[in-house]
């Protein structure tokens, strides 16, 4: 059995030192293994018992035994022998060899008791041979046939034979075998009971079963036993204390005629636990790892149509809380003279108590002994108290056994371990420690020499008690040669060292506390004053952490020698906070600290939300999102709808919104028309990010308020009136079922002709009578309408209807054209001659579709010159564009499909990176080369939009390069955009950048 502890141990004392074992140290007994509490089975094939015990020691220890308090001789005591410690016993005897044995393991050092341990032998003797009495009794009596088992030890099952068959008799509801008393009770006989009961009892450990002499059973025939009522013959303890865990039976049986049935139940009400255990007959309950909420009373109930009776019990929940240590002893290197205090600490129930041995032997409470429960204090140790200490804990449970060696050293000074250290360096003003502690036992006396002078207590000079040498104020003079001189009655010994007197660390140029812009790049200094024999090591921390400098590109530390300044380029937002220079040098550690407050661009605002929806306005509420330490000056809102390319500025009410402003009336919208918000925050440094996008919304549909333009006409067949107008954009449709009403009157009539064309996309009308005379003149107007109403007319223009001649018979000649952008392309023809036609050309049609779709999905553009520029194209897409002349009769015959290809559409990318620094009237400007997408125009320069505040002149500089120095009027803020430049247009915009005036509070470097 092996012991081990985890408990801390405690000791006190001056001069004491802890040691642990090592393989080589020479130390007293510990055990290893130790007897425990056992019960062996006694049988013929196994005469030997083996009792374990082991201890480590150096030298090894010797072993004895004691039973019952009696040491044991195996050398006279033939029953006895030892194998190495452990207890070898030879055809053990059950009165003889039984009883409380203890191992003792002893060396040089001392001698350790192990704990107590019971040993007890299990057997089972035979019955006596004795014939049993006949029982006699009648046929519906009750009888109890006792079993009375031979002498035992160890846990036995009792059961019966009847009539020598080579089972066991089975227990049912009238049959009951009790295993407290091993006694066979049938509650009701009946005739085929009559015969022979053996009683069997069998050893659970030994397997030995023994069989008593038959017990005769008569059942007499003269007279049945009338009906009786149940009467208990089995029944538990009225009061019964359960351990925590462990396994309770319960037995109850009753007799009676009929035979009674049995049943469990709680007294108080409450259902029986789940776990329980009922055998079959009903006689025991059966209750594993009993819990406290298991205790309560218990009762059996017996039961027939005669009557009832009840036994009750109590079972009593009992924590037993087994013994174990929560401190116990460690081992104890002492001085002479010295103090010691060792203390132990128990855990269990009923409260322990304690006791303490010295080398086995109980240790008297005298002299210079001290014995307070599980303290024990030896004061002013001699040698004579040097060997193995054992703390007993015990209560009515057991006891628990806690060992630990004390020696005893006594020893001359001796300064090899710790001497005095060589050399100790301190800045003058400040105070030096100088330690002195030899080996020595008992404790020395301590003297300390400088040169060759005795030191005494001075004011600025103490010696401690313990002889450590504390000077305060050092000023130069005090450097030179320290020895520390160390005597006790074994002898004296001496150590010296040098004390060396700096000048102390100062900071004289000292980090301040700053505001910055993001963007900008500044130098916090740090320099010192110092002994010119130290080197000085710089070290900087940001809010708390030391700077990395080898991994933080923003931070750089300048300068050498007696300064370490910092550098922090490009300055952003997160570079907020307290800044501290520490210096160390050998002799002392000064440190200073500045904040750094950084402003820049708003973040962006948050929870925006859209309300009081109209059709041309919006209500928008917001909430403030971070003013990174400007305060927010005004907030611009921008809208994005599906005709839109991108974000666009709206107006709103009022028309600038103040920065402590969170809502504004977005006006001026479109009816009809889906919308998403974002607001933008801007501030003295510049513009922040935008909000989220809001939730998308609709404005409500109104009357069309746009009327048609370039409403124009002419031309078409004899007797034709064809009339033409721009259609209205979707966006500018302000509902549903958007139409055109068409009006038309003869020139110097009164009264107008009306028609309604019901498609969106219609651009024409044609009003055909054959008796309208070629060349009439009319006022035309064209209208608009949705769901909602009529909208305005356009002005009255006046169209002559078609003449008497012919179409144009020519198509336009040399038809050509070049892609100007990724949405632009122009064209050119060469003019149709006046001989093509009886009417004078009026104009051109221009007809343009993308290939694949149809020329019936066409887009026309009319003009009046031979030059057309057609716009709103889709980038890299080939487009099919056929030219016709138009006379007052008519349009003429197509060109031939010329094919163009619109360029690829710039990159999509913004300029990035941007760096910006800003010196005298020069602002130098740095940004990241975009680079365009396989489907994207190559970058071939930038635009550069530059302009005073939101509202100053616009300049614009175009550059092939990715950097730019501007000539700007001091004193102003600037707004500035870069785009880039590609055959397909101008790329996306970097969005504005704010660039503040110039400000002399800062020393400002270049981050590019």
């Amino acid at each position: 059995n092996f012991t081990t502890s985890t408990s801390t141990g405690s000791v006190s004392s001056s001069g004491l030192l802890f040691i642990g074992f090592r393989n080589n140290t020479r130390h007293g007994p510990v055990f290893t293994q130790e007897p425990s509490d056992s019960i062996f089975p006694l049988s013929a094939d196994d005469n030997q018992v083996f009792i374990n015990c082991k201890a480590k020691g150096n030298p090894p220890p010797h072993y004895r035994w004691k039973v019952d308090g009696r040491e044991i001789d195996t050398k006279s005591d033939l029953n006895y022998s030892l194998i190495e410690g452990n207890l070898l016993i030879n055809n053990p005897h059950v009165i003889n060899h039984g009883g409380v044995y203890q191992c003792i393991a002893t060396n040089t050092f001392g001698t350790i008791v192990s704990r107590e341990a019971k040993v007890q032998f299990a057997f089972l003797q035979n019955f006596s041979r004795k014939s049993r009495n006949t029982v006699s009794v009648r046929e519906g009596q009750a009888v109890v046939l006792l079993c009375g088992p031979p002498p035992h030890y160890g846990e036995i099952k009792y059961s019966w034979v009847f009539n020598g068959q080579s089972s066991f008799l089975q227990q049912d509801a009238r049959r009951f075998i009790s295993q407290r008393t091993g006694n066979l009770y049938i509650a009701k006989v009946e005739a085929s009971d009559a015969g022979n009961y053996t009683c069997a009892v069998r050893n659970i450990m030994t397997n030995a079963t023994v069989f008593s002499s038959p017990t005769p059973v008569v059942v007499r025939r003269d007279a049945v036993m009338g009906e009786y009522e149940p009467k208990i013959e089995v029944q538990f303890s009225d009061t019964l204390h359960i351990s925590k865990g462990s396994s309770v039976k319960l037995e109850c049986f009753a007799l009676g005629n009929p035979v009674p049935s049995i049943s469990w139940r709680r007294a108080d009400g409450n259902p029986l636990p789940g776990k329980i255990k009922i055998n079959h007959s009903s006689g025991v309950l059966e209750i594993p790892y009993f819990r406290p909420e298991d205790a309560g009373v218990y009762e059996c109930v017996a039961e027939n149509s005669r009557g009832r009776n009840v036994a009750r019990g109590q079972l009593i929940f009992h924590n037993v809380e087994h013994l174990h240590w929560a401190q116990t002893l460690k081992d104890a290197e002492m001085a002479i003279g010295a103090n010691l205090q060792w203390e132990c600490k128990a855990v269990g129930k009923p409260r322990p108590t304690y006791r303490w041995l010295k080398n086995g032997e109980l240790l008297s409470a005298e002299g210079r002994n001290h014995v307070e429960g599980g303290t024990l204090t030896i004061s002013r140790i001699s040698l004579l108290d040097a060997g193995m200490y054992q703390c007993v804990s015990e209560n009515e449970h057991g006891a628990i056994y806690a060992s630990a060696e004390l020696k005893v050293v006594a020893s001359p000074p001796d300064f090899t371990r710790r001497p005095v250290k060589k050399s100790t360096v301190i800045q003058r003003g400040g105070e030096v420690v100088l330690e002195c502690r030899p080996h020595a036992s008992p404790r020395a006396t301590i003297s300390w020499f400088r040169g060759g002078e005795l030191l005494k207590d001075t004011k600025r000079q103490t010696i401690m008690e313990d002889g450590t040498l504390r000077i305060t104020n050092i000023s130069k003079s005090d450097g030179g040669r320290f020895t520390c001189v160390a005597r006790n009655r074994f002898g004296a010994s001496s150590s010296t060292g040098m004390l060396v007197v700096k000048e102390p660390t100062k900071i004289i140029v000292t980090p301040l506390s700053l505001d910055a812009t993001v963007g900008q790049s500044l130098v916090l200094p740090c320099e010192v004053s110092s002994d010119s024999s130290l080197s000085p090591i710089f070290k900087w921390f940001f809010n708390g952490k030391a700077i990395d400098f080898s991994r933080q590109e923003h931070f750089e530390m300048i300068g050498g020698g007696f300064a370490g300044d910092l550098m922090v380029r490009n300055i952003q937002l997160k570079h907020s906070g307290k800044y501290v220079c520490m210096v160390q040098t050998e002799v002392d550690t000064v440190s200073a600290a500045a904040d750094l407050i950084v402003r820049g661009p708003p973040g962006a605002p948050e929870d925006l939300v859209v309300t009081d929806i109209t059709e041309a306005t919006v209500q928008l509420s917001w909430s403030s999102g971070p003013d990174n330490h400007s305060p927010v000056t005004m907030y611009m809102v921008q809208a994005r709808t599906p005709f839109s390319i991108g974000w666009q500025t709206v107006r709103t009410v009022p028309d600038s919104v103040p920065g402590q402003m969170m809502h504004a009336t977005v006006k001026d919208l479109n009816p009809w028309v889906d919308y998403e918000f974002r607001v933008v925050a801007i501030n003295s440094v510049g513009v922040g990010e935008p909000s989220m996008p809001s939730k998308q919304i609709r404005t409500k549909a109104a009357v069309p308020k746009v009327a048609p333009v370039n409403v124009s006409g002419g031309g078409g067949a004899r007797g034709e009136l064809v009339i033409m107008w721009e259609p209205i954009p979707e966006e500018q449709q302000s509902g549903e079922d958007f139409g055109y009403v068409v009006a038309f009157r003869p020139l110097g009539s009164n009264t107008w002709i009306q028609t309604v064309l019901a498609s969106p996309d219609a651009s024409r009308y044609i009003y055909r009578n054959d008796s309208m005379a070629p060349l009439s003149h009319f006022e035309v107007k064209v209208g608009v309408y949705n769901s909602l109403g009529e909208g305005r007319f356009s002005h009255v223009v006046k169209v002559v209807s078609a003449g008497e001649g012919e179409h144009p018979s020519e198509a336009p000649s040399r038809v050509w054209g070049r892609s100007v952008s990724a949405s632009e392309i122009e064209v050119f023809w060469e003019a149709v001659p006046p001989g093509s036609s009886t009417d004078e050309i009026i104009g051109y049609e221009v007809v343009f579709w993308e290939e694949g779709s149809g020329q019936s999905e066409a887009d026309r553009v009319r003009v009046v010159s031979t030059t057309a520029r057609l716009s709103g194209l889709k980038g890299n897409t080939v487009y099919q564009i056929s030219v016709s002349a138009q006379n007052s009769a008519g349009l003429g015959p197509c060109s031939h499909a010329l094919n163009i290809t619109t360029k690829k559409p710039p990159p999509s990318q913004s300029p990035g990176n941007i760096e910006w620094n800003l010196t005298n009237s020069k602002i130098f400007l740095n940004w990241e080369h975009v680079k365009a997408m396989e489907n994207e125009s190559e970058v071939t320069g930038y635009k550069v939009v530059y302009r005073q505040n939101w509202h100053g002149r616009t300049t614009v500089l175009e550059t092939n390069k990715t950097s730019v120095e501007l000539q700007i009027s001091s004193g102003e803020d600037y707004l500035i955009e870069i785009k880039a430049l590609t055959e397909g247009g101008d790329g996306t915009s970097s969005g504005p950048i704010r660039i503040p005036k110039m400000s002399s509070k800062f020393q400002t470097l270049s981050s590019m």
